[in-house]
């Protein structure tokens, strides 16, 4: 693919300051000029460094506002510095490069124009005339967008995906999003192939240390993780595919590709372990000088988030989490976390599926005596105003901690939604989670995104597949259709600590080979039958047992999960018509499949003819050579038997002719 390089004209300006005299005359686009794909723009502007004494980070800010054609569409996108422009490549600390990303979302002609000012923390200063103009300031240039040429799980052919008042994520191309992926490991970057990436120790729980930011209030047990290698997916690594300084990168990007190839849509990972688990990944130059932002390593991250978005994966964004979270002025909104939070949206927001989590079992309300969960909503506000895109925010908490975290931020219109931990694998226990949430943000009027992201026991998780014949991973099967019937999103499934591969040190995501087959016939189940999830909602009480999950489309379709198997009946309630009726393997997936009859007996028990037994007026399916083919409504209609294997798991679509 042929990369386009342009010099725009810009206006020439000359500038004095206090501090410098400087002429810019060109800001360089590179990218393919397209839409749905993110663009850079570099100016050449001051010769600083990483560790210079005069903060870079905090002591200037760059805002470039791209306006489209008649100017019915503006975004204002933070910049940063960008060292010698390649740091990916060189490990550069300094250079006199400042970088724009822009996600383009119309085709057609757009201009910009950079604002760049220097001044005493104006990084984290809202004020568009704080400070003063400095280098290239004012710098102007325009584009020309043609439509996207890609297609398949690639981003660029879909655009952001974006919350637009709905219980789903919608992308730009009209594509609703069905989520499964990895929530392990969540130091996830701490890779040895990224530069500055090492693991810091004296922050263990037995050692009773101090932690780096001069509290013992939060002690970690779990200690230091070595940094990974992911040699394990090497092989998946492809010609082709993005590596950096000569053949860096191949075993994380070759694991990005097997979850995408295995039909995964996402991968979550913290931003920031220093002082917390694992103790081996933050932006910094180190994780004790928390406003000096490590320039090659985010370079180099953003290779890997690039090639995410080709390969068709979410990107979970965990900011911080439980064990440091008041490591940036202790919790609150200072400049240390504003400035954390307006990096990795200058750098990585141009990316198209991602949200923003403010804590992996964030329990900030506790420890700052916050109630109303202000700071949560605070730094919700300041994500919203910064990130162009509206990326969702979203937080992460406890099990025993949901009322004190969520219920405070219902309604809130800068939250998008609660990113969900239990501590069961059990399916109903975990449905009766996600309903809640979903029916309790319906109320308000806001309608909450709401996310199953780490499912079962801390030590558990999901377990992998040679343990004990695959033990918990029958109920995970269970938990994911059971959460799309409640209207949750879908999972991110967690790896206990307990396992070998676990969600510190997981390496190798084979481990989990089934797992990710039986997610992917959850959401084929979904795309291929061209079912609206979207436009669903529960409706367990129309069978006739309590065991079966239900998603309902206004008397139109009916999705049934019999986590146990056997046979059922459905209310079709005053809905006239008739409905065809088709069988689905959850465990092997495949086509839509013809069911059994169901031969009513006299008894009542708890195998599969019960189900008819209480309901003498129940209707008989159309049966076409032994096999159940159609019901007419309305009332109670008997659906047959599974196919085979009556005592597993199947699922059963009703949908009218």
């Amino acid at each position: 693919m042929k990369k386009v390089t342009c010099v725009t004209n810009v206006v020439l300006l000359l500038l004095t300051s206090q501090h410098f005299l400087f002429a810019q005359a060109s800001g360089q686009i590179e990218g393919e000029l397209k839409k749905w794909h993110a663009i850079s723009i570099t100016f050449d502007g001051p010769e600083v460094s990483e560790a210079d004494a005069y903060n870079p980070f905090m002591g200037y800010r760059l805002n470039v506002t791209f306006r489209y054609e008649g100017g019915e569409l503006v975004y204002q996108v933070p910049g940063y510095f960008a060292a010698d422009g390649n740091a990916r490549e060189t490990s550069a600390t300094s250079g006199n490069k400042w970088r724009v990303h822009f996600n383009v979302p119309q085709t057609g002609q757009w201009s910009y124009q950079a604002s760049f000012r220097m001044g005493e923390n104006i990084a984290v200063n809202a004020s568009s005339t704080a400070g003063e103009p400095v280098s290239f300031n004012g710098a102007t240039g325009t584009f020309s967008i043609a439509d996207t040429d890609k297609s398949g799980v690639d981003h660029r052919g879909k655009g952001v995906l974006r919350y637009v008042g709905e219980h789903y994520l919608r992308f730009d191309n009209g594509e609703w999003f069905m989520k499964g992926g990895a929530d392990a490991p969540e130091t996830l970057l701490g890779y040895v192939d990224f530069d500055g990436t090492y693991t810091h120790t004296g922050l263990s729980k037995d050692a009773g240390d101090v932690l780096i930011w001069g509290t013992t209030q939060h002690k970690d047990g779990r200690g230091a993780t070595p940094l990974k290698k992911y040699e394990a997916h090497l092989r998946d690594w492809k010609e082709g595919d993005p590596v950096w300084q000569g053949s860096k990168g191949k075993g994380l990007i070759g694991g990005l590709n097997y979850l995408s190839a295995k039909g995964m849509n996402a991968v979550s990972f913290l931003t920031l372990s220093a002082g917390g688990d694992g103790k081996n990944t933050w932006p910094w130059i180190s994780h004790t000088e928390v406003d000096r932002y490590d320039v090659s390593k985010l370079d180099q991250w953003e290779i890997v988030f690039s090639h995410a978005d080709r390969m068709g994966l979410f990107l979970h964004f965990k900011t911080h989490e439980n064990e440091n979270d008041q490591l940036l002025n202790g919790g609150r909104l200072g400049p240390e976390r504003k400035l954390y939070y307006r990096e990795l949206i200058a750098r990585f927001s141009h990316h198209h599926a991602l949200n923003w989590n403010l804590g992996e079992e964030h329990d900030l309300w506790d420890e700052l005596n916050d109630p109303e969960q202000l700071n949560a909503k605070a730094d919700a506000m300041y994500i919203h105003s910064l990130d162009p895109y509206d990326h969702p925010v979203v937080t992460h908490t406890f099990p025993n901690q949901y009322q004190q975290s969520y219920t405070p931020l219902l309604g809130f219109e800068y939250f998008e939604g609660p990113s969900i931990q239990t501590n069961s694998m059990r399916p109903w226990h975990n449905f009766e989670v996600i309903s809640y949430w979903v029916n309790a943000s319906r109320q308000t009027g806001r309608k909450w995104n709401v996310s199953m992201d780490e499912a079962g026991t801390g030590a558990l998780g999901v377990t992998t597949d040679d343990y004990d014949d695959n033990y918990n991973q029958d109920e995970a099967r269970a938990t994911y259709w059971a959460t799309i019937a409640a209207g949750g999103d879908g999972v991110e499934w967690y790896f206990g600590y307990a396992e070998e591969q676990n969600d510190l040190n997981m390496e190798d995501w084979r481990s989990r080979d089934a797992l990710w087959d039986y997610t992917r016939h959850a959401m084929d189940f979904f795309k291929n039958n061209q079912i609206p999830f979207w436009e669903m909602e529960n409706a367990n009480d129309l069978t006739r047992s309590e065991r079966d999950f239900v998603f309902v489309s206004n008397g139109e379709l009916y999705v049934i999960y019999l986590p146990a198997g056997g046979g059922s009946a459905l209310n079709l309630q005053g809905h006239v018509g008739t409905y065809t009726v088709d069988w689905y393997n959850p465990r092997t997936g495949g086509a839509l499949q013809k069911g059994k009859e169901m031969i009513f007996e006299s008894t009542y028990s708890r195998e599969p003819a019960s189900v008819l037994s209480a309901l003498p007026n129940i209707k008989t399916p159309r049966v076409q050579r032994e096999k159940v083919s159609e019901v007419s409504g309305p009332g109670w209609v008997n659906l047959g038997m599974p196919p085979s294997d009556p005592k597993e798991d199947w699922v059963i679509l009703v949908r009218k002719k």
